[in-house]
């Protein structure tokens, strides 16, 4: 199965922390990763139960370490896009449509559940591969923090082992950029460039292209480029 490591964004409640290494650990997954936490004490402690190992664990990152060593980045949001026209937030997926998206992918899978009280912010939602939203009633659609990961863990538990390897997010960075530039060479229009760009990421997110695929794209840029000179 892929490296699925469950990101905690800003947690506020350190019995969130606690609860959320309990039930990653129901479901087999120990890798906790912790960006700008709040003080963790005893009462993490006490929530993580037989857990404790997940929680002396956890690694504490920055957002931009966890973007630039994961080959595909979830963002989890309880903000459903309301229109196709809303690139920040759609397309999003349920938690069991992901099983089939990563589930034969080898490669670094994080998962990202926002703050407790607005969750994740534009940017963080925007650098990741794909949107996930957990399916809730409009009466009372806020789920704790703990009982979010364990509905994403659930779902995930028991994955087959991966068998190719994905273009890394390094990787897929150059690739960003090359569209970027390649967008100045087409002369697309500037004022559509952000979207255009936004959509590219969430379309290759989607795909998880492998490295040959990504290569590939290069390829028949750097040859489209290259008429486009010769033409001058």
């Amino acid at each position: 199965m892929p490296d699925i490591d469950i990101v905690l964004v800003s947690p506020i409640y350190e019995g969130n922390v606690g609860f959320t290494a309990r039930v990653m650990k129901n479901f087999g997954f120990t890798r906790l990763v912790l960006v700008d936490p709040c003080p963790l004490g005893e009462e993490a402690k006490s929530r993580a139960a037989h857990a404790q190992d997940v929680l002396l664990n956890a690694e504490i990152l920055t957002m931009e370490e966890v973007f630039s060593r994961s080959t595909i980045c979830i963002a989890t949001t309880g903000e459903l896009g309301k229109s196709v026209c809303n690139s920040m937030r759609m397309p999003f997926y349920t938690p069991k449509e992901l099983r089939g998206m990563i589930g034969d992918v080898h490669g670094k899978v994080s998962i990202l559940f926002g703050r407790e009280n607005w969750g994740l912010n534009n940017e963080e939602v925007r650098r990741s591969d794909i949107i996930c939203t957990i399916p809730t009633t409009a009466e009372y659609p806020i789920l704790n923090l703990s009982h979010a990961v364990g509905v994403i863990c659930y779902e995930l538990a028991h994955l087959p082992r991966g068998d190719y390897m994905l273009a890394s997010q390094n990787e897929m960075e150059y690739l960003y950029r090359h569209i970027d530039r390649y967008l100045d060479r087409i002369e697309h229009p500037a004022f559509k460039r952000a979207n255009t760009l936004l959509l590219i990421r969430r379309i290759l997110g989607r795909a998880r292209l492998t490295i040959r695929e990504a290569s590939t794209l290069h390829g028949l840029m750097r040859r489209s480029e290259y008429h486009m000179d010769d033409k001058k």
